[in-house]
């Protein structure tokens, strides 16, 4: 008696750099109906101040399950690579680099993004801070067929996550990171088997984030207390706040998610009240946690207060 006939595996080629494309990546390896033919990932390179040339995060998943690892510069260099791994599908989570249109005309079934926002809202880079820096109530991620634009292609599936007002860059980006693996083998499933009816973007609802840069997290204490608070959930770790306070420049690191009403002081001024360490916004004041002196290390509202007096007003 002949076995049953093995159902072909879907080839996959993934292509993502950063801790974000971890859980979608271990999704797709533990699905048994894809073969993973390669990875693409960005260089390697020097972290930190002893410059420690450091894979990244999907190098390393990949490596421990022996996956064939491609680092290219330009990922245009390597057209010819990946016809030859013959694809059925792309899939793209926080590459960081833009593919392009003959590369997105090779696999049978295109090239599948996880975007981190609920599109066409936030496209771009900083997807992960935007919905915090703005107060939404919401924010989610989309599965899209790629097209040459930036985060233009049309919707195959979203999942939304709630907001409350509390979370932290680092929320957001766990949440999403691990919404977007939950449903990426299903939708994929989905698309091959033609169960899905892709979803032109709109794009006049559309809204476009750039690049963050350290200039970013500068802090403007005319803003009211309650914008500053939500900067500093959004941008830490990166690209930081930070603010220039009696000549030197100060990261913010940790504030309380609540803001003291009135004015105390003078605006971009720190001060105590109860004990507690607050700076003066342009509206109400804020408390602060924990900040960081250029040079030195992290230190709690108490530990700045017990050696830096002179700070205060």
């Amino acid at each position: 008696m002949s076995s049953p006939k093995e159902t072909k595996k879907i080839r996959i080629i993934f292509m993502g750099t950063p801790e974000f494309s971890l859980p979608g990546l271990q999704a797709l390896i533990e699905d048994k109906s894809f073969e993973i033919v390669g990875i693409f990932t960005q260089p390697d390179k020097p972290i930190g101040r002893k410059q420690i040339l450091t894979p990244p995060p999907v190098k390393v998943l990949a490596n421990e399950h022996h996956l064939p690892v491609f680092q290219p510069e330009k990922i245009k260099s390597e057209i010819e690579n990946i016809i030859n791994l013959v694809p059925d599908l792309i899939v793209v989570i926080a590459y960081g680099k833009i593919i392009p249109q003959t590369i997105l005309d090779i696999p049978t079934y295109g090239c599948i993004n996880v975007h981190a926002s609920l599109l066409p809202k936030y496209r771009g880079a900083a997807c992960l801070n935007a919905p915090i820096l703005n107060g939404d109530i919401e924010t989610g991620v989309t599965i899209m067929k790629m097209e040459a634009g930036l985060d233009t292609g049309p919707i195959l599936r979203q999942s939304k996550m709630a907001l409350n007002g509390k979370e932290t860059l680092a929320d957001a980006h766990n949440t999403l990171s691990e919404l977007g693996a939950k449903i990426l083998p299903e939708t994929l499933h989905d698309w091959i088997d033609k169960k899905i009816e892709p979803q032109m973007q709109d794009d006049t609802q559309a809204s476009f984030i750039k690049t963050l840069s350290k200039e970013d997290g500068k802090i403007n204490w005319e803003k009211s207390a309650e914008e500053i608070e939500r900067m500093v959930r959004a941008y830490n770790p990166w690209p930081g706040t930070w603010a220039e306070l009696n000549g030197e420049i100060i990261k913010i690191l940790n504030v309380k998610n609540e803001v003291v009403e009135g004015k105390k002081t003078e605006i971009g001024k720190l001060f105590l009240d109860n004990g507690n360490l607050l700076i003066q916004c342009g509206q109400n004041a804020l408390t602060i946690l924990e900040l960081q002196l250029a040079g030195k290390k992290a230190m709690s509202a108490k530990e700045f207060i017990n050696g830096y007096k002179d700070k205060i007003k």
